[in-house]
């Protein structure tokens, strides 16, 4: 399967805003393909939001700035990965730097922090 980085390139920097909905599902679908079998650290944290990202465009009314914050994480995750990668090293690393600037870093490490400070909440009591 040939990897579609020309096509998801150009739609991000025409705009995410002007690709439609279903156009971007069809790419992540793509890329969900073509990383389903790849055994490289952060891979699965890369399929892990691509599909929080297709949930999102699928939805009647995305969430602007859950889609931003996704699209920033996939393109930091993805320069991470293109070091790693044995082809299109340079491919992955446009891409990343491509996702990063269309999308918005929201980190929301303080939630997690706070979840993960209380483990046993929610346990049911013995």
């Amino acid at each position: 399967m040939a990897i579609k980085f020309a096509g998801t390139i150009n739609a991000l920097n025409r705009g995410i805003a002007s690709t439609k909905p279903d156009k971007g599902g069809d790419m992540i679908e793509d890329w969900e393909a073509a990383l389903a079998d790849i055994d490289t650290p952060g891979a699965k944290g890369i399929l892990r939001d691509l599909a929080s990202l297709r949930k999102q465009l699928e939805r009647e009314a995305p969430d602007a700035d859950r889609v931003h914050a996704l699209l920033h994480r996939l393109g930091e995750a993805t320069t991470r990965i293109a070091e790693k990668a044995e082809t299109n090293q340079e491919k992955l690393k446009t891409l990343g730097e491509a996702l990063t600037e269309a999308g918005e870093d929201q980190p929301d490490e303080a939630e997690d922090v706070a979840a993960a400070a209380s483990p046993k909440r929610g346990r049911a009591k013995a």
